[in-house]
């Protein structure tokens, strides 16, 4: 079902963009851009929202419309946008359509990033579709980028998810200090599960001559909530930037309209991120954040602790986010901040810090840019030149031997 949905997209999107780049007019240039439009965002609701639109009107009717139920297909989220990023930009003139059916379904189905992004913007690779060059050194660093993202996922992630999901998924923690044990652990796993397939997907990218923008830029250094989403998932940020927020006006309107346009685009891209309460809860939790720092410049005030302030505001928002229900988030929520059953610590604390430790350790290590910082240090020519492609093989071999060993554990952002 996936593949032939994937398929009807394609062609539908192909067909448009020749639509918008041969019409006459301007006005037959919104009505083909609209049509294009209408036609991909309502498959995406058909297929990923419909069926949390009709529980919840069951619930408001008391009626069952447990009938309609549709699996989500997997990657629809992206190559929805992606297509979306082809109209738009033939529209707008950054970029020309594409005479082939062929290359558009390479723009779309190219698999390293079809399935958990980045969301790779048409405007940026449309050159490399029809002249990109594989090479042995981009073979060779590709190869390395992909890795250390399998490393980060099954060494780090997948570790740290059985933390997360053991708490998570026992209800209330017992003590504060499991509560926040278990957000940090979430907060590692989703870092390293999403950057570490950005990373893979990059990788596998570069090996076949693609050079796929930077997904991630160390987002748990930031000292801001504004900051912090210029450094994570930077592909989806932009996005919205460009195809939503600058066309609505941006901050080039008045001051109500500039706030309605920042509620639009965090409660897009909260619902973006799947048909759940707690998603939408979560993209204007960050709306609010990000409103109140645009016009205070409260983080600048605080110095050294705005760092603090947040990392506690993206732990806050992880809780909300990986909760099941709105009302497991705030049992959640309120353990965190003292009304836990067991009080401040228990033997549960205990005994998954004790079994996790260094994994913990290296995660918040390797979640700031000291690697970077190694590779600088140790430049071309020396003896770390020559050692890393030692180190990358032992850290294949060893995240080898991982999956083999371990259990189906998928990545998070194949859920949306």
């Amino acid at each position: 079902m996936s593949q032939w949905l994937m398929v009807l997209s394609i062609v539908v999107g192909w067909y448009i963009g020749l639509r918008i780049e041969r019409a006459d007019t301007a006005a037959d240039k919104r009505r083909a851009l609209t049509i294009g439009v209408v036609f991909h965002v309502g498959l995406l609701f058909v297929f990923k929202y419909l069926t949390f639109v009709a529980s919840q009107l069951g619930l408001l009717l008391h009626h069952d419309f447990s009938v309609i139920s549709i699996t989500l297909p997997i990657g629809i989220s992206f190559f929805t946008f992606q297509l979306l990023s082809y109209l738009f930009d033939i529209y707008y003139g950054k970029a020309r359509a594409q005479r082939s059916v062929l290359a558009v379904g390479l723009y779309i189905a190219l698999f390293p990033q079809l399935i958990a992004g980045p969301i790779v913007r048409y405007d940026l690779i449309a050159e490399q579709i029809a002249h990109r060059r594989e090479n042995m050194t981009d073979f060779a660093a590709g190869m390395m980028r992909f890795i250390y993202g399998l490393g980060k996922k099954v060494l780090i992630a997948n570790y740290v998810a059985q933390v997360a999901d053991d708490i998570f998924d026992s209800g209330v923690p017992l003590s504060t200090a499991t509560a926040w044990l278990g957000v940090l652990a979430y907060t590692l796993q989703i870092y390293f599960d999403f950057s570490g397939y950005s990373d893979m997907a990059i990788g596998l990218g570069r090996m076949f001559g693609f050079r796929f923008a930077e997904n991630f830029n160390y987002p748990y250094i930031s000292r801001s909530a504004t900051e912090f989403w210029r450094r994570w998932h930077i592909s989806l940020g932009s996005w919205f930037r460009d195809y939503v927020y600058i066309p609505l006006g941006g901050n080039r309107v008045s001051k109500l309209r500039w706030v309605g346009n920042l509620f639009v685009v965090w409660a897009l891209t909260g619902i973006w991120h799947g048909a759940n309460w707690t998603f939408l809860c979560w993209g204007l939790f960050y709306f609010v954040l990000l409103l109140v720092e645009k016009l205070t410049h409260f983080p600048e005030e605080l110095g050294p602790l705005a760092h603090v302030y947040a990392l506690l505001a993206i732990m806050c928002g992880w809780t909300l986010f990986r909760a099941k229900d709105l009302a497991s988030a705030g049992q959640y929520l309120a353990a965190m901040f003292g009304q836990a059953p067991a009080g401040l610590i228990d033997a549960t604390f205990w005994i998954y810090l004790t079994g996790s430790v260094s994994v913990l350790v290296l995660g918040c290590l390797l979640s700031a840019p000291l690697w970077p910082a190694v590779q600088q240090r140790f430049a071309q020519g020396s003896i770390f030149q020559y050692g890393e492609p030692i180190w990358a093989a032992g850290v294949f071999l060893l995240a080898t031997l991982v999956c083999i060993s371990a259990s189906y554990n998928p990545f998070i952002y194949f859920n949306f």
